[in-house]
């Protein structure tokens, strides 16, 4: 894949994997993606999906991805829907390294507008889209890592107990500021009720998807270019 970047991580490939099993953390470590709408309950197994949205607040459209090939520890493969922007596939390879792991993440768009553009155009940008998207992935798998060095609980069960330990002064200060503001506002509370089509993202859309594209067999071209 010609937009193949690859880095360095100082962390295990099991890490990695286990940041990527964990739907709900998408947007933050991919690029582009604003916000989770809904993960598969089969996530990360094959055919399962994440609904989410890319785009910058408020112009944004909602995209969906599907795991064609999960093999930890050494490589997942993801087919992401965009829309009228189009469909690429995704492939994240893992090898170890004397200082942990090299992480490659490559994309090759298979349908919709970049098709049409010179490769020359839209590979490099991808490049350091792609380059963006590893250092954060980086951050949450060495992450991981330091915590486990350290025996903390990376994955907390349930929220921990209240705290006597006090805020800054300034926080604090900020807080006073701000209750004070309240007081004088009088602005009654806005609640947002959930649209009802929104939420069928999470199952209704689901299924009308997969029902759709059970007709296009999932792409599994491979790739033999050097991380550039």
């Amino acid at each position: 894949m010609a937009s193949g970047i690859a880095r360095v991580m100082r962390c295990t490939p099991d890490d990695v994997f286990a940041t990527l099993s964990d739907g709900w953390l998408y947007p933050v470590w991919v690029v582009g993606a604003a916000r989770m709408r809904a993960v598969s309950s089969e996530w990360p197994r094959q055919g399962s999906k994440l609904h989410h949205s890319f785009g910058v607040w408020p112009v944004l459209i909602d995209d969906e991805t599907e795991v064609v090939d999960w093999s930890p520890p050494q490589r997942v493969r993801l087919r992401a829907k965009g829309g009228p922007i189009g469909r690429a596939v995704v492939a994240i390879e893992v090898r170890p390294h004397d200082e942990g792991c090299v992480v490659r993440i490559g994309e090759e768009p298979v349908a919709g507008p970049t098709l049409a553009l010179p490769r020359a155009l839209w590979a490099p940008m991808m490049r350091l889209r792609n380059r963006e998207t590893l250092r954060r992935l980086a951050f949450l798998a060495e992450g991981r890592r330091r915590e486990r060095d350290e025996g903390a609980q990376t994955l907390r069960p349930d929220a921990p107990e209240a705290s006597d330990a006090p805020a800054g002064q300034e926080a604090h200060a900020d807080v006073a500021a701000a209750d004070e503001a309240e007081k004088g506002a009088h602005e009654p509370a806005t609640v947002d009720v959930p649209d009802a089509d929104a939420a069928g993202a999470a199952a209704g859309d689901e299924r009308a998807d997969d029902a759709a594209d059970a007709q296009t067999p999932a792409s599994t071209e491979t790739s033999t270019d050097r991380a550039g």
